[in-house]
């Protein structure tokens, strides 16, 4: 059996990132962002904004005026600009851990489902402190991967049922609630709350959903592509079982959310 280990996560197949987590990302950020209750028209610092689905949104729900969006991956970087950047909406290659800007420059920093990818997240929590204004808000939500509640959670728990386990996604220990109210008060946050929520997406067929599980920036991927064709096999009918299939074929399950807020004092 193989030893299940932490792998890295390469985010450098916007496409692949849009077709699996976009509508993941997109059924959340109204939940968060409604559950921050930030203040309306505020300047936001998205921090591994990906393709730019927290902007996007923030900015479609009145709750920013304008964001900055970084991260470290330049497709990434690339393609949120492409879709979305505009006379108040721009995007950077930066580190969460090195942030190109000034103290207290934002009245809100937030992060969607990246701070468990942030490599010194220690680092990065502080520098989302130092760049928000006295008063202003930093937060983020992850999913909940301790428990396996994650959208490629099916796909985990097939693959250990088949005797392959995947890779330990980075910060799985750092996800839950407790430990994120840590990171934030270790950060010199105050007023800190924490929120569990739900959300859900469906994919019109197995096989849609099957494709979906597969993005090329994850490691799980490459395991199951080096499986031989019976393995591979027997593992999509083990998934199968892992999930709904609805009668007219289509698929719809939900994942868990840890969400939490914090104040700089």
């Amino acid at each position: 059996m193989s030893t299940v280990h932490e792998a890295a996560h390469r985010f450098d197949d916007s496409e692949a990132y849009e077709r699996f987590m976009g509508a993941w990302s997109r059924a959340a950020m109204p939940l968060f962002l409604r559950w921050l209750s930030a203040p309306r028209d505020a300047d936001w610092l998205d921090v591994g904004c990906g393709t730019g689905i927290l902007a996007q949104s923030a900015r479609e729900l009145g709750f920013a005026r304008r964001v900055d969006g970084v991260d470290p991956a330049q497709a990434q970087v690339r393609y949120a600009a492409r879709t979305l950047a505009g006379p108040h909406v721009r995007f950077h290659v930066a580190q969460a851990e090195a942030l190109p800007f000034a103290d207290g420059r934002f009245d809100v920093v937030a992060s969607a489902l990246a701070i468990n990818f942030m490599a010194d997240r220690r680092k990065a929590l502080a520098e989302m402190r130092r760049v928000v204004r006295a008063g202003g808000i930093v937060a983020g939500f992850v999913w909940d991967f301790a428990r396996e509640r994650s959208p490629s959670g099916p796909m985990r728990k097939a693959l250990r049922a088949v005797g392959s386990p995947a890779p330990e996604v980075p910060g799985t220990r750092d996800s839950t609630i407790d430990a994120l109210r840590r990171s934030f008060s270790n950060a010199g946050l105050v007023d800190i709350s924490t929120c569990a929520f739900e959300v859900a997406a469906s994919f019109a067929s197995f096989e849609d959903f099957w494709l979906a599980q597969l993005p090329a920036y994850s490691p799980t991927t490459k395991l199951v592509l080096d499986m031989s064709q019976p393995s591979r096999m027997r593992l999509k009918t083990m998934l199968r079982s892992c999930v709904p299939v609805g009668s007219d074929g289509s698929i719809s399950y939900s994942a868990g959310v840890h969400a939490v807020r914090g104040f700089a004092g």
